[in-house]
């Protein structure tokens, strides 16, 4: 197959980073058991993670293909090895923010590489759509992963002994920097604008557009409902649902097993079903969740939980919403890349990652807020607003984009 090397590089590379970057959420609990820290201390974590994405994007993303995608990849695989390692002997939240910081640099690189390389190895946008999903997809089995993997090195008699998980997060990125550093990677190579200032304009020169502008409002406000909610859950199952830590941790990995699921599913019904009718089920069937189920949830007595069975099946009723949530961020990128001139996807995928992270340590840092001084059984009520705001704007793009605004 054409390209196979580099496609499964990608895959790999957003397997990684998938395990890394959403352990946010268990190391948020971890903090405020290990290192003595409150629900607004612990959230700084997820702006430690993000915002370095959101400036490293802003002035690499534009002109990343002069760079090279391997050699920026490649550098963000090594970072994150030494940062692991490093996690592992410093054991404090200090070194939890260095930790985050830098897998926020290399996702950076890592992202604006994979998202760029889909316009460069596919060749119209079905393939695109398809090859965007299931990486999105996949993305969502390795944040899965992280809630099975985190709880298979933790020993609640040993407050050190989750560190261990950093022994083996070292090891999978170092060999994915591998087998990156031995693929062929010479038929994906693209082409560059004519100077540096003009890669740079590029993103501004896209943001004049009021496609553009309502589309990263789109992801802007998609992430903060996302992250607020994967970043948040271990802690809610802990301090309303009184689980075990373990457990609240492998609880968490329904929500990431059901966007995983939803975003595999939204590839095969996007084939047959107009994107904007997609989005719109999807976010109503999202809010009625947290209108109808998450009260159940919350008024859940849970007595004796000693196994994930012991759960009774309304526990695991609101992670569900990730089904819904699931094909939004994939499906929004697809539909403004595929129609953008490959030239272009560099410097719209350098927007996309910044929105991105703005929008999840905003979430991040509200949900925390919320968590502190409105109590954890209130807090997630509060994303019907950006999911009110997001139904909004899909019918203002789907209205913009029937102009070929692009």
């Amino acid at each position: 197959m054409k390209n196979i090397g580099i496609k499964i590089s990608l895959y790999l590379n957003y397997f990684v980073f998938a395990i890394l970057l959403n352990s946010v959420g268990i190391v948020i609990l971890k903090s405020q058991k290990n290192y003595g820290v409150d629900e607004v201390q612990a959230s700084i974590l997820e702006a430690f993670k993000d915002m370095p994405i959101a400036i490293v994007s802003f002035f690499i993303a534009s002109f990343l293909p002069r760079i090279g995608y391997r050699k920026a990849m490649l550098t963000g695989l090594a970072l994150v090895t030494l940062a692991c390692i490093s996690m592992y002997f410093g054991n404090s939240f200090d070194n939890a923010k260095i930790l985050f910081a830098t897998v926020g640099v290399s996702f950076a690189l890592i992202k604006v590489s994979v998202y760029s390389l889909i316009g460069t190895v596919t060749e119209t946008k079905k393939e695109h759509n398809a090859l965007m999903s299931s990486i999105e997809g996949f993305f969502m089995v390795g944040i899965a992963l992280a809630y099975f993997l985190f709880p298979a090195f933790n020993n609640e008699n040993d407050p050190n002994s989750w560190l261990n998980v950093y022994w083996f997060l070292a090891g999978l990125s170092f060999l994915s920097f591998l087998f990156l550093f031995f693929v062929k990677f010479e038929e994906a190579e693209v082409s560059a604008g004519a100077n540096i200032k003009d890669d740079f304009l590029q993103m501004f020169k896209l943001m004049a557009k009021l496609l553009t502008v309502i589309f990263v409002i789109s992801v802007f406000l998609f992430v903060m409902i996302e992250q607020g909610i994967l970043s948040w859950l271990p802690t809610f199952n802990t301090k309303v649902l009184h689980l075990p830590e373990n457990i609240s941790i492998m609880m968490a990995s329904i929500l990431a097993i059901s966007l995983a699921i939803g975003r595999l599913i939204a590839g095969i019904v996007t084939k047959k079903v107009n994107w904007i009718w997609v989005l719109s089920f999807c976010i109503i069937s999202a809010m009625l969740l947290v209108i109808f189920v998450l009260p159940k949830t919350v008024g859940l007595e849970v007595k004796n939980i000693n196994t994930l069975s012991d759960i009774p099946l309304i526990g695991f009723a609101f992670p569900l919403i990730g089904l819904f949530i699931a094909p939004i961020y994939p499906l929004l990128n697809s539909i403004v890349l595929s129609a953008l001139p490959k030239n272009l996807q560099s410097s719209m995928t350098g927007l996309i990652v910044i929105f991105s992270a703005l929008g999840g340590t905003l979430g991040s840092r509200i949900t925390g807020w919320l968590f502190k001084n409105e109590g954890p059984e209130k807090a997630f009520y509060f994303t019907l607003i950006p999911m009110t705001l997001l139904l909004i704007s899909f019918f203002i793009l789907k209205k913009i984009t029937a102009k070929d605004e692009i």
